[in-house]
C-alpha cells in the first residue's frame, strides 16, 4: 500500500536514512495524497501500462505507479536515494530502479525490453534546470512515447501551451506543440512539497501527436529557424536569423523568405505561429537547396 503521501511517513524515512536534500538535484518531495492520485488519473495509467518514471526521489509517486501499472522503471540520478528506494519499494515486485542520468539512458532499449517496443508512458517530477533537456531529448530521439505527464514550475507549464504574441511564447512552446498536445491538469501550491519550493508548480500532460500538425522538408532546419528567432528576442526576425549564423543564405535572401509569408518585413519571431515557422523553414530550405 502507498504510504509516502503522508508527511509523517516521509519524515520518518528521511530521518531513518539521515537524508540531506541536494539542491543541485532540485529535490522537493510530494506530501499530498490528492495530488498524487490526481497525477495517476491525469497520466491515465492502467494495468497494461509500462511506465518510465524520471526522478522517483524516495519513491512517493513510484508506490502509486506500481499499484496502477503493469511495470515501472524508475530512473534516479542521486546515489544516496538508492538504499531508500530499495526500502520504500520493497513491497512491489513490478518495479526496477536504475541509478542513472536519464539523459544517458537508452529509452528505446527499455521500451523494447519491457513493452515490446510499443509506446510507453512517462511520469516525472522535474526540477527547472533539467526540464527542457529531458522533454526535448525524449521527443527528438523519437522514442516510442504515448504521453509525458510531468510536474514542473507553473511558469514553465504555462510556456508550453502559450501561443503567438505572448511574452511567454518561445522555442519551448513551439517544440512541445509540434510533438504533442499540452494540457495543464493540476496546479500545485508549494505547501504540497517537502521542502517547500519558492514557486508554484503544475502538472502538465503532453499527449504525443500521431503525426506532427505541420509537415516540413527538414525538421532539423525548422528548429534551427525557431531557435534563431528567439535567440535575440528583441531583434526583428530577419536580424535574428542572420545573426544566428546557421544558414547558408544571406540576410537579403532571408528577408525575401520572410516577406513571402505575407507578413511585415520587420516582424519578430514571437508573432509567428507554428504553421508560419514551418512554411518559413521550407522557404529557407528551398533557397539553400535550389533545383538546378
Amino acid at each position: 500500500m502507498a504510504t509516502l503521501g503522508n508527511p509523517k511517513n516521509t519524515i520518518e524515512i528521511l530521518q531513518k536514512y539521515h537524508f540531506n536534500f541536494q539542491k543541485k538535484f532540485g529535490q522537493n518531495f510530494l506530501i499530498n495524497t490528492g495530488v498524487l492520485e490526481g497525477i495517476i488519473d491525469a497520466a491515465q495509467i492502467g494495468k497494461e501500462d509500462f511506465v518510465l518514471e524520471i526522478g522517483p526521489g524516495i519513491g512517493t509517486m513510484t508506490q502509486y505507479l506500481c499499484e496502477a501499472a503493469r511495470q515501472v522503471v524508475a530512473v534516479e540520478i542521486d546515489t544516496n536515494l538508492i538504499p531508500i528506494l530499495s526500502d520504500t519499494l520493497s513491497g512491489y515486485s513490478n518495479v526496477e530502479v536504475m541509478n542513472a542520468d536519464i539523459l544517458k539512458v537508452d529509452i528505446q532499449k527499455l521500451a523494447g525490453e519491457y513493452n515490446d517496443g510499443n509506446p510507453i508512458k512517462v511520469v516525472a517530477n522535474l526540477p527547472y534546470y533539467i526540464t527542457t533537456p529531458i522533454i526535448m531529448g525524449l521527443f527528438e530521439s523519437h522514442v516510442p512515447i504515448d504521453s509525458i505527464t510531468i510536474m514542473v514550475q507553473k511558469e514553465v507549464a504555462d510556456r508550453m501551451q502559450e501561443g503567438p504574441g505572448s511574452k511567454e511564447y518561445g522555442a519551448l512552446s513551439l517544440a512541445v506543440q509540434y510533438y504533442a498536445k499540452p494540457e495543464i491538469v493540476l496546479t500545485v501550491p508549494p505547501s504540497c512539497f517537502m521542502p517547500q519550493p519558492k514557486v508554484g508548480s503544475a502538472v502538465i500532460r503532453l499527449t504525443r501527436h500521431e503525426k506532427p500538425p505541420v509537415e516540413v522538408k527538414s525538421e532539423k532546419l525548422m528548429f534551427q529557424v525557431i531557435r534563431a528567432s528567439f535567440n535575440q528576442r528583441r531583434k526583428t526576425l530577419a536580424n535574428g536569423l542572420n545573426n544566428f549564423g546557421a544558414f547558408s543564405i544571406g540576410k537579403e535572401a532571408l528577408q525575401e523568405c520572410i516577406e513571402a509569408l505575407g507578413v511585415p518585413g520587420n516582424i519578430r519571431g514571437e508573432a509567428l505561429s507554428l504553421e508560419q515557422f514551418a512554411r518559413l523553414s521550407d522557404l529557407i530550405y528551398e533557397k539553400q537547396n535550389p533545383i538546378d
